[in-house]
C-alpha cells in the first residue's frame, strides 16, 4: 500500500475522498447499479411510462428508497411520489449540476442485490401506454353512445 502524498490530502480535502466507481455513482444518481432494483430514464419519468412498473417494483419491495434526478421538473414528478408515499417509501431528490446523466428515478437498496435487469425496456414502457390510450379512448367512445340514449 502506498503513502499518501501531500498532494493526495490536498485533493481530498478540496474535492472530497475518492469514492470506488464514482462514474457509476454519478451516472445512477449516488447509488450503485449492484444496488438499483429498477431505473428509470428521464424520459420514462416524464411521459409516466414506467408508473405501473414502478407500482409494481415498490410492491414487490417495500425497504427499498426511490432517488429522483433533480433536473426533472417537479411537475413531472407528482404521480411517482404520490406512489412512494402510498407505499411509504421514502424518496430524495439528487441535484447535480456537474453530472450528465439520463437517469430519471432509481429505486434502491443501501446493499447489493445484483439484480440483473435494472432498466425498463421500452417495448414494455410503449404497450403500457397504449393500454392506457385504448382505455381511455374506449370510455370516452362510451360515454359519447351513452350520450346518444339519453
Amino acid at each position: 500500500m502506498t503513502k499518501k502524498n501531500m498532494d493526495d490530502y490536498l485533493m481530498d480535502g478540496i474535492y472530497g475522498k475518492r469514492l470506488p466507481k464514482q462514474a457509476e455513482r454519478d451516472y445512477f444518481l449516488g447509488t450503485l447499479r449492484e444496488r438499483i432494483v429498477l431505473a428509470l430514464t428521464i424520459g420514462q419519468v416524464m411521459s409516466d411510462k414506467g408508473l405501473a412498473a414502478l407500482e409494481e417494483t415498490m410492491q414487490n419491495h417495500p425497504k427499498a428508497t426511490l432517488v429522483f434526478n433533480g433536473d426533472v421538473a417537479y411537475k413531472y414528478l407528482k404521480e411517482e411520489k404520490d406512489l412512494a408515499d402510498a407505499y411509504h417509501i421514502p424518496y430524495t431528490i439528487i441535484s447535480n449540476e456537474e453530472i450528465e446523466t439520463d437517469i430519471g428515478a432509481v429505486l434502491a437498496y443501501d446493499y447489493a442485490i445484483d439484480k440483473e435487469t435494472i432498466f425498463l425496456e421500452e417495448q414494455e414502457a410503449e404497450e403500457e401506454t397504449t393500454e392506457n390510450t385504448n382505455t381511455n379512448h374506449d370510455q370516452s367512445f362510451f360515454s359519447k353512445v351513452k350520450k346518444w340514449f339519453s
